[in-house]
């Protein structure tokens, strides 16, 4: 499995995912805009997590299988030949990672909750066991002063959902994911004020059910992913309803994507023009169809015969106002110029020299951090963005005196942070931001050989150690800047 094929979106695959192809406004938050020196006040720094990729402890407590159980146990699937059967074991070290949070002076974190450990068979009676583990980390979160930003999917789907009706193939697990998220909602929302619901479906759908990269490893025709694609939609509308109905009020929900990332080769008024029309295109699967209501005339026809079969009733539910819209943006899609042949824009190829991180697909291009949110702010009014995930892997050496000095992953983030800063000084309403990642982690069809963490883990002691990096995020959050 080469580098390219990313636990996120890679260059086209997953752009034209939403355009078909096969291989409303938020209320606004108060924050002053800053003179350009530093981020806004109250900007909010965090990190974030996923379930599969660090709880371990997967047969405890009553917690069913999941898709990714099942997939990592596949003989050739995970390139190092491992699991997550026990990841970082924050299932038992909860309390020693959230110190690490603390010491980070962050005052965030994205965590995913486990639908199988909630609901081992994905719909039916509740496990309690498995919500008492989420009800010991969000105490331990609050008390250590870190406001606790929850996400209801990171791939983790139950095995027996995937077994019974196929997964995302059916409109029944749109339905369960419902009655999931309105248990969470009824029950955590006293403490969780803000929940994301699906992350990366530009990622998990195409990779899992079109290409066969992901679990659960299938290679479905164009259509039946479309569709695959609007019942994942069609489940973010039923659990924002959801988690109205059954939440605490004030509860804020909206979902994660890694927007399919479009910039402006040259930053001329017909290139940027002509990025927003293509931004909006290529997002128009997943994204689009949340903050619009409705599929765009372009995709539909590009999809023709294999558009997905849908109702006005269901783009209503689909459509359910968000409170803030999360965007994981690591690397550019494709840089855009204008063409005067239609569809008015055109994607470049991508030069072989273009720089790279440790992991191929991760492309240098800090500018994407700035055009992907304003870019999304104004074709959608989107009144406030978070940056869901940003970070990078690194080659992350012990060195003989025992640190590890990820210049590397330190490069990228002061870049990329400089960018997002510069956003913030224009008045791109970003308000907050999780690096990828709290620390080393199962990196899905890596394995454990793709490092992203602001700490590195020794996998086989368990052992948490502060990269250099760590102490550079720490002199941000302090300063609230990227500084001179």
């Amino acid at each position: 499995m080469s580098d390219k094929f990313s636990r996120r979106q890679f260059a086209g695959l997953a752009g034209l995912s939403a355009l078909g192809l096969s291989a409303p406004a938020a209320a606004a938050e108060s924050a002053p805009r800053p003179d350009g020196a530093s981020f806004p006040t109250g900007f909010l720094w965090g990190t974030a997590t996923s379930s599969y990729q660090i709880e371990g402890a997967v047969n405890e407590d009553g917690r069913g299988r999941s898709i990714w159980d099942t997939f990592s146990h596949t003989p050739g699937k995970i390139e190092d030949g491992s699991n997550g059967d026990r990841a970082n074991d924050h299932y038992h070290r909860y309390k020693e990672d959230v110190g690490l949070i603390k010491d980070l002076g962050a005052k965030a974190y994205r965590f995913s909750i486990a639908w199988p450990r909630l609901f081992p068979d994905g719909t039916g009676a509740p496990n309690p066991k498995g919500l008492d583990f989420y009800d010991r980390l969000l105490d331990e979160l609050l008390v250590n002063g870190i406001e606790p930003y929850a996400t209801l999917y990171h791939w983790d789907l139950p095995q027996a959902l995937q077994d019974r009706v196929g997964g995302w193939r059916s409109s029944d697990t749109s339905k369960a994911f419902a009655d999931y998220a309105a248990y969470v909602a009824a029950r955590l929302t006293d403490r969780v004020k803000n929940i994301f619901t699906m992350n990366e479906v530009g990622r998990f759908l195409p990779f899992g059910y079109a290409l066969g990269i992901d679990a659960p490893g299938l290679t479905l025709p164009p259509a039946e992913v479309n569709q695959a694609r609007h019942h994942v939609a069609l489940a973010h509308g039923l659990a924002v309803q959801a988690i109205r109905a059954n939440g605490r009020a004030g509860t804020r929900v909206g979902p994660a994507e890694n927007i399919t990332t479009c910039v402006p080769a040259i930053n001329t008024p017909e290139n940027i023009r002509a990025t927003e029309v293509a931004t909006r295109e290529f997002n128009s699967g997943f994204l689009g169809v949340l903050l619009e209501g409705k599929y765009t005339d372009g995709f539909l026809a590009y999809a023709g015969a294999d558009a997905p079969k849908f109702t006005a009733e269901e783009l209503k539910i689909i459509s359910q106002p968000n409170d803030f819209v999360g965007l994981n943006i690591y690397a550019p899609q494709t840089y855009i110029v204008a063409s005067d042949q239609k569809p008015g824009w055109k994607p470049l190829p991508m030069p072989g020299s273009f720089p790279h991180m440790s992991s191929e697909w991760l492309r240098i291009a800090p500018e994407v951090i700035y055009w992907a949110p304003r870019i999304a702010a104004k074709i959608w009014n989107i009144k406030s963005i978070y940056i869901s995930e940003n970070g990078t892997s690194g080659e992350d050496k012990v060195q003989p005196d025992g640190q590890i000095y990820d210049l590397d992953r330190i490069m990228y983030l002061r870049n990329y942070l400089a960018q997002l800063q510069r956003a913030t000084a224009e008045g791109v309403p970003v308000h907050g931001y999780f690096l990828w990642s709290l620390m080393d982690n199962f990196e899905w069809i890596f394995g454990y050989e793709k490092r992203f963490g602001l700490y590195r883990v020794d996998f086989e002691t368990q052992a948490r150690v502060p990269k250099l990096s760590a102490s550079f995020y720490r002199d941000v959050i302090a300063r609230n800047a990227i500084g001179v």
